[in-house]
């Protein structure tokens, strides 16, 4: 493996290969991964995070990413998601540029959402439980 010299802060993404097959542990890492081509219809989708406890959001995303990464042996690959799959790079790049799923819906009272016991999710109340909270916008 040749040596490569790091003068800046990694950004790394780790994605299962395939996320239906529970069954296949194999993953891809992605080292300083950029999106270069944001394409496809914007569609909202339901999003959660480890990150944002507790709270889900109905999140626009693009349908369709192109994006450059360098492999672990610090070649610069290039790869393009579709679906599900460009939403979760998409979710996933914008963790190591320091953005959360709620920054892309705050101003948009209708997407905010909590888990109820019986799996289903049921609207927050924006005004009461979103705008002014200070553990989602420290």
């Amino acid at each position: 493996m040749a040596a490569v010299q790091i003068d800046q802060l990694l950004k790394i993404v780790v994605i299962r290969n395939n996320y239906d097959n529970k069954e296949d542990h194999t993953f891809t890492v992605y080292i300083n991964p950029e999106i270069v081509k944001l394409e496809g219809e914007v569609t909202e989708d339901y999003e959660g995070c480890l990150s944002v406890r507790d709270v889900y959001g109905k999140v626009p995303r693009h349908s369709k990413v192109k994006l450059k990464a360098l492999d672990l042996n610090g070649k610069q690959f290039r790869a393009t998601a579709e679906g599900f799959m460009a939403r979760i790079f998409q979710h996933e790049i914008d963790h190591t540029n320091g953005i959360v799923f709620i920054d892309h819906i705050k101003d948009m009272s209708e997407a905010f959402f909590k888990l109820k016991a019986d799996g289903e999710l049921e609207p927050l109340d924006y005004e009461k439980d979103v705008k002014d909270n200070a553990d989602l916008w420290e």
